[in-house]
């Protein structure tokens, strides 16, 4: 079996060959701009006019266009910059990503529930059902916004030179230091949510990215063990781009979420706090553990190498 020619081998790590990839990428070029990209654009510049002139409750509705515009648009800057992105690769993996995103950011929702850090102005008007649905769908953008985000970041080579001498061996003594620590956090967080909300954003990661490794699925612990810290650095920042279009698009529309986080509510960029987007850091780390946890466990083709960052 060939390797597919679109993976620049100087540019990625990851070169393990997907099973489907052949028969599912879309040709590509560095340097030429992408259709979906302009589909994208106008998404975003359409549905971002709508929400923010529209009067009443519309979001619920416009959130996914305008999200999946901006998936799309930074996709082709990707695949502008490097001739491969998430959707080129493999179209039917790009759409598994909206699919594991919906439970993943569920999963942070039931924590809030104990949490109240946040709550959304305008659901007490929409009936439960047609919330849960609309939620989710609108859920389902966070993994492939950021993941693509990320991947953005990366063809800067930003963190290249993101080597750090310290290493530590990941042997079970160490994986369950980590994996023990992180249901420990989950206990202060249930226990005492006022001092411990912050330890939200990282408790997951703390408990999957262990047993990630330990199941032989992708994982940080596996880079970062032997001092290679570019694919945190990666998604971090990716993360952080879109937590400022997550705050800005919130602001003017309806129904928006509003934050009530206990000590640090001061300095505001839009209704987050900004000490807040410190936890868009982690919680990039805890999308990619949660992502290959889900792919390894159903052993999909694009478990191994598709994410590049």
């Amino acid at each position: 079996m060939h390797q597919p020619s679109f993976i620049a081998k100087p540019y990625f790590r990851y070169q393990t060959e997907m099973a489907t990839e052949e028969s599912t990428n879309t040709n590509s070029k560095k340097g030429e701009w992408p259709v979906h990209g302009s589909i994208g654009f106008v998404l975003i510049i359409l549905f971002w006019f709508i929400n923010w002139t529209l009067a009443g409750l519309r979001t619920h509705y416009l959130f996914f266009p305008l999200w999946l515009g901006y998936a799309l648009f930074v996709d082709a800057l990707v695949v502008l910059r490097t001739g491969t992105s998430l959707y080129t690769r493999n179209q039917d993996a790009y759409a598994r990503l909206f699919l594991v995103s919906i439970p993943a950011w569920w999963l942070f929702e039931l924590f809030n529930v104990r949490l109240e850090n946040w709550e959304y102005a305008g659901k007490q008007f929409i009936p439960d059902l047609e919330y849960a649905i609309t939620a989710s769908i609108c859920f389902s953008t966070v993994i492939p916004a950021v993941f693509g985000s990320a991947e953005l970041v990366r063809s800067y080579n930003l963190f290249e030179r993101m080597k750090v001498s310290f290493t530590f061996p990941l042997n079970k003594l160490t994986l369950l230091g980590f994996f023990a620590s992180g249901w420990l956090w989950i206990f202060l967080i249930l226990a005492w949510p006022i001092y411990f909300f912050p330890l939200v954003w990282g408790a997951v990661y703390l408990i999957i990215d262990p047993i990630n490794h330990a199941l032989g699925f992708r994982s940080l612990l596996g880079s970062v063990s032997k001092g290679d810290w570019r694919p945190v650095g990666t998604l971090c920042l990716g993360c952080l781009i879109c937590g400022f279009f997550w705050e800005m698009w919130n602001f003017f529309s309806y129904p928006k979420w509003i934050y009530h986080v206990p000590f640090v509510d001061f300095l505001h960029i839009f209704e987050m706090p900004l000490l807040g987007y410190i936890g868009y850091f982690p919680f990039a780390l805890e999308l990619y553990a949660l992502y290959h946890f889900v792919t390894g466990l159903l052993r999909l083709p694009e478990r191994e190498s598709y994410i590049q960052v």
